[in-house]
């Protein structure tokens, strides 16, 4: 039995498909196609269901999975301890990532950390969703808002504050809110992996949630933020996003009087898993660069 078929068979269970397992591990289909049936000749069983539109763990794969999975996290953590006694960060670091806060706030943190650390083999994936971090095979998710996630283990980045904007010219057409009553008769532009919530409001006792009439509803910052400078209706996004607007003009904060609930930034890797040397420097090294406050909150 071979190191690289069982690290192979665990890439594919993560992934679930042979070709999404290639890529993650930038390798050709017929390579992990072969490790595979050579893990499974030597194990005299079947360990996936094939057809041709899914892939799935048989009840041997199933079982076999989660002793492959701790024994390949085992192998990369004890490499990656060799290289750090050595005093290198190396080996692979798969983060996942929002795709607005990523592209305009993550990446350029992360390229002077990777030129530092070139042994570092880091694959970020930038996606909306909430991923689940340990199911998907991930070392760390940087995720914005409140963490729910029980399975993970958090450290604070950054702090972040929302705005409630528009632009001068839905104003100009529809009013400004100054309550929270008067925001409720407003179209609002709201992110859809929030749910419907998303407006929520400090008070003394208890968050005040206010739901405005959809004028849309999109899984993403940057259209959030585009929608409100053409004027669709008042968003609620954190400065990171729309700070250049609200500098320029092209978007105006509106106050209704009441503060909107604290979010964060956060780094978050799976419960049960120490943190490798590489994640906790990166993690410095992200604080180091946000700041305190961070820069983005200095409109």
């Amino acid at each position: 039995m071979k190191l690289d078929g069982i690290m192979t068979f665990v890439a594919v269970a993560e992934a679930g498909s042979i070709s999404e397992a290639a890529r993650r591990l930038s390798l050709s289909k017929s390579v992990v196609s072969e490790r595979l049936s050579d893990l499974e000749r030597s194990l005299g069983t079947v360990l996936f269901h094939r057809t041709t539109r899914k892939l799935s763990l048989t009840e041997d794969g199933a079982a076999f999975f989660e002793r492959a999975a701790r024994i390949t996290r085992d192998v990369e953590e004890a490499a990656a301890d060799l290289a750090e006694r050595r005093g290198t960060l190396s080996g692979p670091l798969r983060l996942s990532a929002p795709v607005t806060f990523g592209r305009m706030h993550l990446g350029p943190a992360l390229y002077p950390f990777l030129a530092q650390h070139p042994r570092i083999a880091m694959t970020l994936e930038l996606d909306d969703r909430r991923v689940d971090a340990s199911a998907e095979g991930y070392d760390a998710v940087v995720r914005h808002g409140r963490l729910e996630d029980s399975r993970l283990m958090a450290w604070c980045l950054a702090s972040s504050r929302r705005h409630l904007v528009a632009s001068p010219s839905y104003l100009i057409r529809h009013g400004t809110p100054k309550s929270l009553a008067e925001l409720e008769q407003h179209r609002g532009i709201f992110y859809t992996n929030r749910g419907a919530a998303d407006w929520r409001f400090m008070g003394p006792e208890h968050a005040t949630i206010v739901r405005g009439t959809i004028g849309l509803r999109v899984n993403n910052g940057d259209m959030m933020r585009d929608a409100a400078v053409a004027g669709l209706g008042i968003a609620l996004l954190p400065s990171f996003i729309v700070g250049a607007e609200v500098r320029t003009a092209a978007l105006t904060v509106i106050d209704v009087g009441a503060e909107v609930e604290p979010e964060f930034v956060y780094i978050a890797h799976p419960e049960g898993r120490r943190p490798s040397a590489k994640l906790r420097a990166l993690a410095d090294c992200l604080r180091k660069t946000f700041g305190d406050p961070p820069y983005w909150d200095r409109m």
